[in-house]
């Protein structure tokens, strides 16, 4: 294992225990489930040029997710409210409770804006609806 790969795995672990402590989550697997759905409806409220910057700095197994877009035409909804947002992550986690979402995509929110500077956090708050933007510039 090279001194990089070392310090990817030790920065993921870092990232999925924040997620699972701050998220109010039972295990690893529950942290990487809701990692997955928050980042995967995050690719799809972000435009082209804002996801691949903040794909490309992530580590890869969390820049999959944000890069996982498979509609042929997406239109964003530049106003979505951040309960729609909840919601439709909490379907992609396989949890039916939109309000409950909101405490684990804070987390995930929370935990990748420690791995990115402040040029790539200010790219997706600005690029963002208001409401969902503002759930991320809090967390």
């Amino acid at each position: 294992m090279t001194a990089q790969t070392k310090t990817m795995t030790t920065n993921l672990d870092a990232y999925y225990t924040t997620v699972e402590t701050k998220g109010s989550l039972r295990s690893p697997a529950h942290a990487h489930n809701w990692s997955s759905a928050t980042l995967l409806m995050l690719g799809h409220n972000l435009g082209g040029k804002t996801r691949k910057q903040l794909a490309n700095a992530l580590p890869e197994e969390l820049a999959t997710d944000v890069k996982r877009v498979f509609w042929l035409v997406h239109f964003r909804d530049s106003q979505k409210e951040a309960i729609m947002f909840q919601k439709e992550v909490a379907r992609r986690a396989g949890v039916s409770d939109a309000q409950l979402a909101r405490i684990p995509v804070v987390a995930v929110f929370n935990a990748l804006k420690a791995m990115l500077d402040k040029n790539v956090i200010d790219a997706v708050a600005d690029d963002l609806s208001p409401e969902i933007s503002e759930l991320w510039r809090n967390a």
